[in-house]
């Protein structure tokens, strides 16, 4: 260690230092500390540039943007942009990529940095293997590699993880991987090459027949007839997720299996391997952190970017969704606030490289200040007995005892509970239910989803609260020693200072529930609740185009009923009994057809008009539309239809109902789009469709081509329907509304959190089991005698 460092910003100032990672929590706040604490140092940002952004646009949006900055927008006040632009400069680069993705230029500047602090990392616990090695093995390889081919003599301060220790007890102290004891020794290369051939393998496997008919079968499950394009892009992205759902299983198992916690810890410790073995001349440190969470007081107390690990648990508890969660009561978790990390990566970068070769320092508090696990979680359970989270009806959220039991029980439970809860909600969305019956499917959905959500949270973090690891901290307190009084007080990073009450119940609790969305005052909801506001989105005059469904969205009917009113017109009573029952019989397979393809359905459906006389068919439209449709439709339906002509919006009927059923309908619509039948020379019904009916993605591009035609936009305009047969048509639009949606469509309007109306029928209308009609006499409509 080098003795007596001068002071952090003095030491500091006049340098070009480099910063990996900066759109990411601890970089944002590493940039953020260097521009505000070292006003004469230089900041180079190397960023990934985004599929629609650039890296200087994703710096603007993602770290300038951010409340991190406000304390230094404050300080330097009109004047920051132009501060900004003198101190930062912004390179293009992917720590994923070989040879970084720099061009020339943006290589240079690089390397010329006197200091480089790589912080890119893929963070998340429960990363695809192949994402984890590709970044965090990797990743500071890649660095290196590129400062020593360019003869740079930057010093790289490279994060890592104190869980790099693996699943040991006892102290771990701050040494490299080969000379800690009990580490475990793997060949990094190796593990990449097997995590780059697993990916393949994957993909592989995926492309299978046996694989594809699986996907093709839950895509047809979710989304039922709602087209080939909408089921082929579904299936493509089911496979999708399950490679990378493999790839996820495939790092926790690798990682577990050789001691690691999670794919993190095991990506980073063989990134610290790695790093020492390609970084020929460059001058490294190692800087190990715990966990980080929200800042003790810089840039402001409780700055926080993002959930990280213990936040999705805490806010669970306080929701009343967790209703235990696995431990270690009297262990050790390690907390770190992040300004003391960003404070002792500053120290480590004045101070420079130990001239004995690479070193390491942890920032870590369970060795000099611990934090038991009891002593968290009854600091949790008071904070919100005196602050509680309140439900939808405004009741306060009283949170669960939590008795620490083991991780295996706990998942066992969670398992269990996750497989009867997807069992039942597969068997309800089955059914053919619609409207507000259609709801229980997503209650089901959303208690899978806290059971799912649990598991996760236990899987992923559960092994931290069982940690038995000290992580030393003897080199990270004799720099802390070697400071001055202005600098301890400007770059704190001593944990013995601290309070962990104060920390926890004023300052971290506070923030993540601040940031979290969720109900802190009690009693019932004032102003427009959601489906208020949805209302006044669909009814604004920026609208274009309203576009309906006309079966079970605006009438409780549907092509079938209206065939059989027709075909049973003065028919002998025997002979309707007779037709009935016939129907009753088909009802499955007619059922079972519409599901597969709705639009084969019809045209099946639509052979048994054939013979019909068409003049004779019209007419008696008529006298249906007055007895059958008008009983059976929603009069708020309607009703919206007309408000949104009296807005000047075009309003679009698009069905797959024939076009004499519909005819009483089109003083409603400024147009109507629907299905037609040919005729022959004698005026009688072919059966036969005069062009594919309106259905599925057909719908879809009907509206394209309407919008376009009457110079209007679709993400302006508006469609209602009631079936996931109909999904192209409300993906197309910018304002889907699904209406008495059946359960399919139900869960995926509630996902996607589309806008939902309930219209029912009138009260007092017939109510017959079948829609018998009384004028044909044969079941055959108008068919020739």
């Amino acid at each position: 260690m080098v003795d007596n460092p001068a002071v952090i910003r003095e030491r500091l100032s006049g340098k070009r230092v480099a910063v990996t990672g900066a759109t990411g929590f601890l970089g944002t706040a590493l940039v953020e500390r260097l521009l505000r604490a070292v006003p004469g140092c230089e900041v180079v940002a190397l960023v990934r540039p985004g599929r629609r952004a650039s890296a200087e646009e994703r710096v603007r949006r993602e770290i300038l943007r951010n409340d991190c900055f406000h304390r230094l927008r404050d300080e330097w006040g009109d004047g920051f942009d132009a501060e900004v632009e003198r101190r930062l400069t912004v390179v293009s680069g992917d720590v994923a990529t070989d040879g970084l993705g720099l061009n020339e230029d943006d290589r240079l500047t690089l390397c010329s940095c006197d200091v480089v602090i790589h912080s890119a990392a893929a963070v998340s616990f429960d990363s695809p293997l192949d994402t984890a090695v590709e970044v965090n093995l990797l990743g500071p390889a890649r660095l290196v590699g590129v400062l020593a081919s360019s003869g740079s003599r930057a010093h790289m301060v490279a994060v890592s993880t104190a869980y790099v220790a693996g699943s040991r007890r006892g102290l771990s102290p701050e040494a490299l991987l080969p000379d800690t004891p009990f580490s475990t020794e793997v060949d990094w290369k190796g593990e990449v090459d097997a995590a780059r051939r697993a990916r393949a393998d994957t993909d592989a496997e995926s492309r299978r027949p046996e694989c594809l008919k699986r996907f093709a079968k839950l895509a047809r499950a979710e989304l039922g007839a709602a087209g080939a394009p909408v089921l082929a892009e579904k299936l493509e992205r089911l496979r999708r997720d399950w490679v990378g759902d493999r790839m996820v299983e495939a790092g926790q198992s690798r990682a577990q299996g050789l001691g690691w916690p999670d794919v993190y810890a095991y990506t980073k410790a063989l990134a610290e391997r790695a790093l020492l073995e390609s970084r020929a001349h460059v001058p490294v440190t190692i800087v190990r952190p715990s966990i980080i969470e929200s800042t003790l007081s810089q840039p402001h107390p409780g700055w926080i970017r993002g959930f990280r690990m213990a936040e999705p648990v805490i806010i669970s508890y306080g929701r009343g969704l967790l209703k235990e969660f696995p431990g270690i009561p009297e262990g050790v978790l390690d907390v770190i606030p992040a300004d003391l990390v960003t404070a002792a990566i500053l120290a480590v970068a004045a101070r420079g490289p130990e001239p004995a070769g690479p070193d390491v320092v942890q920032v870590a508090s369970g060795a000099r200040n611990p934090l038991r696990y009891r002593r968290l979680v009854d600091l949790v359970q008071e904070w919100f007995w005196e602050h509680p989270l309140y439900d939808a009806e405004g009741q306060p959220i009283v949170g669960p005892e939590w008795s620490f039991p083991g991780r295996g029980r706990v998942q066992r439970q969670l398992q269990r509970a996750t497989k009867a809860l997807s069992v039942a909600e597969r068997a309800v969305t089955a059914l053919p239910i619609r409207g507000r019956a259609a709801e229980l499917p997503g209650h089901l959905e959303n208690r899978r989803s806290q059971a799912e959500r649990a598991l996760g949270y236990v899987q992923l973090y559960g092994a931290y609260t069982e940690v038995e690891a000290v992580f030393g901290v003897d080199r990270l307190l004799a720099l802390w020693h070697s400071l001055d009084d202005g600098d301890r007080a400007e770059f704190c990073f001593d944990p013995a200072t601290i309070d962990w009450r104060k920390y926890v119940q004023e300052i971290h609790l506070p923030a993540i529930v601040a940031s979290a969305r969720v109900r802190t005052t009690p009693g019932g909801k004032t102003g427009a609740n959601r489906a208020e506001r949805g209302r006044r989105a669909l009814l604004s005059k920026d609208r274009h185009i309203a576009a309906f469904d006309l079966e079970n969205t605006l009438i409780a009917s549907n092509v079938v009923e209206s065939y059989s009113w027709l075909a049973t017109r003065h028919l002998p009573a025997d002979e309707r009994v007779r037709f009935t029952l016939r129907t009753l019989r088909e009802a499955p397979t007619l059922l079972a057809l519409d599901r597969r393809d709705r639009g084969d359905f019809l045209r099946y459906f639509y052979r048994r008009y054939e013979d019909a006389p068409a003049d004779r068919v019209q007419q008696d439209a008529w006298e249906l539309f007055s007895q059958l449709i008008l009983t059976k439709s929603f009069p708020a339906g309607f009703r919206r239809v007309r408000e949104h002509r009296a807005l000047g919006h075009r309003t679009l009927l698009i069905t797959g109902s024939l076009d004499f059923i519909v005819e009483p309908l089109r003083p409603l619509f400024d147009d109507i789009v629907c299905a037609t039948l040919d005729r022959d020379a004698e005026g009688h019904l072919t059966g036969e469709l005069r062009s594919a009916p309106p259905t599925g993605e057909a719908r879809a591009l009907t509206m394209a081509d309407y919008a376009a035609s009457e110079g209007l936009r679709l993400e302006e305009s508006i469609a209602y329907a009631d079936s996931a047969s109909d999904l192209p048509m409300l993906e197309a639009v910018g304002y889907p509304v699904a209406v008495n949606p059946e359960a399919k469509l139900a869960t995926i309007a509630r996902k996607r959190g589309w806008h939902v109306e309930q219209w029912s029928r009138s009260p007092g209308g017939p109510r017959p089991l079948m829609p018998i009609g009384p004028l044909l006499r044969s079941a055959r409509v108008g068919a020739r005698s």
